[in-house]
């Protein structure tokens, strides 16, 4: 049984906020992309939030929960989708911020907080030896190291360097325990899979290690075509161009970028696809030539304004990945989304089949990643949201042809993701969280093993008594 009283008598020495509508705000994140989540969680609050500034304090507020049978649901930035850093449970909000320092950077390495900005440690880092983070999601200013590691998949630099889930992309992670008197684990290697995508279910992160490239002063490139087929066989080509130096490639059907692009919109016709490039300066002569060669039209480069606009306009990786649904939703808010992975080698027929069997409700968002050694493309498509059941079925006609759906309308683990569950992760949090207490109902594995991952029947979470 929780004992919150318990549990604030042994959380001395530490920032402890209990003033309810500050702990419903630190309670949330951007769930409100998703109708269905924001009808399912709208209602979900914490007890109180725990802002520690050490490691040690961290181990403190951990035994504190455990003692008390609190549940903890970890928090870096809150700047995720999915509902993943909202505690289901109530009990301690734990966050992170304060673990912001930057600890080491050498030659490709760097080492912080978990709290720590990606966006700051990229400052850090160029000051430091010219040296930026292979990847970063399009919240770069906002969100934090720890939190992109555990429940981010991907981003701006994928196209070069893959995803998280790649070995190699995370280095190392410094790891507390969900136990009575909690352990600090270092994990590397493959062992860093344990706890990398899962939402803090199963340990938290205090400190990253993550690799560095050589840092560039990218040129933002839209490129403009007359229809979304010639600009996807663009960036697919584009993507395979190995002699060419990208930091990100995405496709948005028009009138995308014509209608929701503020600053940028201008530049670019209502009829038009658009491709947005981020391209380093030494290869920036043979793009252009890239583009002439395939009649592309280039109707925007950041090197081409102004000093004073440069200063002004967002950098366009804020327009790409998940923003794009955030800057569609600011002019029409009855848009929602997908996350998908088409097919390879036959992705992009699979992308114009899809367009054509979901029609006008659908605009097509695609990002070009490296996936296992394979230029291939993600799609995150703007979806005209009317009702739960048309969006399941749109769901379902994803997977009817083959395509990954990655539901950001659920707040699992699984249902998010590959539909199964994943048993080292499950294996890792019966050794670190015996009582389950971190994050719970993020997991099916663990509240539900027996869950059909086959059937339409939706997991719902039922908070435990205490």
């Amino acid at each position: 049984m929780r004992d919150l009283e318990r549990l604030k008598a042994n959380l001395v020495g530490l920032v402890v906020e209990d003033e309810p509508g500050l702990v419903r705000k630190k309670s949330r994140d951007f769930y409100w992309y998703s109708p269905i989540l924001k009808r399912d969680l709208d209602h979900v609050t914490g007890d109180l939030v725990v802002s520690p500034t050490t490691e040690a304090e961290v181990c403190q507020a951990i035994a504190a929960a455990f003692d008390a049978d609190v549940p903890v649901t970890p928090r870096g930035s809150g700047t995720g989708n999915y509902g993943q850093a909202m505690p289901l449970s109530g009990g301690m909000v734990l966050s992170l911020g304060g673990l912001n320092a930057i600890t080491h950077i050498g030659p490709g390495t760097v080492t912080a907080g978990a709290g720590a900005l990606l966006g700051k440690i990229d400052a850090a880092t160029r000051a430091h030896s010219g040296q930026e983070l292979r990847m970063f999601p399009s919240t770069h200013r906002t969100a934090s190291i720890g939190g992109f590691i555990a429940g981010g998949s991907g981003g701006v630099g994928s196209i070069r360097w893959g995803g998280l889930r790649n070995i190699g992309n995370v280095t190392r992670l410094r790891v507390v325990t969900m136990e009575a008197s909690p352990r600090v684990l270092v994990l590397e290697g493959d062992e860093i899979a344990k706890v990398a995508h899962a939402y803090g279910t199963n340990g938290i992160i205090t400190a990253c290690e993550m690799p560095l490239a050589p840092a560039y002063d990218w040129i933002d490139v839209m490129v403009g075509f007359e229809s979304m087929e010639r600009a996807a066989a663009f960036a697919d080509r584009l993507g395979n161009e190995d002699g060419i130096l990208l930091k990100e490639l995405s496709v948005m059907a028009a009138p995308i970028a014509h209608e929701y692009f503020s600053a940028h919109g201008k530049f670019i016709r209502h009829d038009q696809a658009a491709v947005l490039i981020m391209v380093a300066p030494h290869s920036a002569a043979a793009l252009d030539a890239f583009v002439r060669r395939h009649q592309g039209e280039t109707v925007f480069r950041s090197d081409q304004i102004s000093a004073e606009a440069q200063r002004t306009m967002p950098p366009l990786f804020e327009l790409t990945w998940n923003h794009t649904t955030l800057v569609a939703r600011r002019v029409d808010p009855t848009i929602t989304y997908l996350q998908t992975l088409y097919p390879f080698p036959d992705h992009l027929a699979a992308v114009a089949r899809m367009s054509a069997l979901i029609g006008p409700e659908m605009s097509d968002h695609l990002e070009f990643i490296r996936f296992d050694g394979r230029v291939v493309c993600s799609g995150l498509p703007l979806i005209r949201f009317t009702t739960e059941e048309r969006l399941d079925e749109i769901v379902r006609l994803f997977e009817a042809n083959g395509c990954l759906v990655f539901n950001p309308h659920r707040y699992t683990l699984e249902e998010g993701g590959m539909k199964r569950s994943d048993l080292g992760q499950l294996a890792f949090k019966r050794e670190v969280d015996p009582k389950g207490l971190l994050n719970p109902g993020k997991m099916i594995a663990w509240d539900d093993p027996d869950f059909d991952f086959k059937s339409e029947r939706k997991y719902l979470f039922s908070a435990p008594a205490g």
